[in-house]
């Protein structure tokens, strides 16, 4: 088994903390989310990796060549042109069956299902509630007859997540050539659907595989939301030193420093982190990160950020009617 990853995403949705880093390297629940990916992907044997990297793609090339023993090769995406753009440039590298995996989600799934299978390709779906923001596969028994990109009719609920398999990648360079050549790309970006589209239009039997988890990481309140997924699932109850109390599910890495403090629940705390005199819950705080008297809930903090604050002191007396709230206004909260 081949891989191909395309990671030359510019990762906006997650700006400021993709500024200064590719979108995979985002921290979550402890580790950059392309780990959760890898460890996944690595259940089953893997002959290489390919990674199609962009903007900061040396970071990438760096994280994947210290922390992981397998064949792996680099190529480079010099301009953004969408997913069937990146997905070529690995032509030359890889041959036969071969996943392709957008490593902006987290998923579990069963990958041998796509070994054992008999036909030339597989997309992992999802069934969703509301299919009108997702593309989604229109199939005849088991067989895909058709991709539709955001349906405003209701054609299907099974969206598909991200992950590809191919019995043999040619025939997916086969349809992306067909798809460069006849220009079938959308505001300058070259889709993979066009390509597997062409496919089963050349008679090519595809497939859907269920994933029984997907969880997008492309934005904060999805990063959030998957950290809570994976703390609930895979989270630790700690042993802290110091005047500390902790909210299980919540990762923290041995070498942070936590003094006066409540972290938790839902909490991921990186490397060499320190929080005194502090709340910390439902929050990713990354490596070398400084949080002091501040309270934190719902929020992501960068590397080798300060967060530094102050609680409020109130005497109030009998009957009295305290808003401590950023959006008070006139003694009342602005719920608009």
């Amino acid at each position: 088994m081949n891989i191909i990853i395309p990671v030359a995403g510019l990762g906006k949705r997650l700006r400021p903390h993709t500024w200064s880093r590719p979108k995979p390297l985002v921290s979550v629940a402890g580790k950059p989310m392309l780990g959760h990916v890898l460890d996944r992907l690595l259940t089953v044997p893997v002959e290489r990796v390919v990674f199609v990297t962009g903007y900061l793609g040396d970071q990438i090339e760096d994280h994947v060549r210290a922390n992981y023993d397998f064949d792996v090769d680099f190529v480079e995406q010099t301009v953004p042109r969408g997913q069937s753009d990146a997905i070529i440039r690995a032509r030359g590298k890889v041959t036969g069956e071969t996943l392709v995996v957008f490593p902006d989600m987290l998923f579990e799934v069963d990958l041998n299902e796509a070994i054992e299978m008999s036909h030339d390709g597989a997309l992992f779906v999802k069934e969703v509630d509301d299919p009108r923001k997702f593309g989604v596969v229109v199939k005849d028994g088991d067989r895909i007859t058709r991709l539709v990109e955001k349906p405003q009719e209701p054609v299907s609920n099974e969206a598909v997540i991200g992950i590809y398999h191919f019995k043999n990648i040619e025939d997916l360079f086969d349809g992306i050539d067909y798809q460069m050549e006849n220009d079938l790309q959308k505001d300058g970006e070259f889709f993979i659907a066009d390509a597997i589209q062409y496919m089963i239009d050349q008679g090519k039997s595809i497939t859907t595989l269920k994933a029984s988890v997907w969880e997008d990481c492309g934005s904060p309140e999805a990063l959030l939301h998957t950290n809570r997924y994976l703390l609930d699932n895979f989270g630790e109850a700690p042993n802290v030193k110091g005047n500390n109390v902790i909210l299980p599910p919540v990762v923290i890495d041995p070498s942070a420093e936590i003094e006066g403090s409540v972290i938790g629940p839902h909490a991921s705390i990186g490397a060499n982190v320190e929080v005194r005199d502090s709340i910390v819950r439902d929050s990713i705080v990354d490596n070398g990160a400084e949080i002091e008297t501040a309270m934190l809930t719902a929020s992501i903090v960068g590397r080798e950020a300060l967060v530094t604050g102050d609680f409020m002191r109130v005497n109030a007396g009998d009957s009295s009617d305290i808003i401590l709230a950023a959006n008070a206004r006139d003694g009342r909260v602005d719920n608009g």
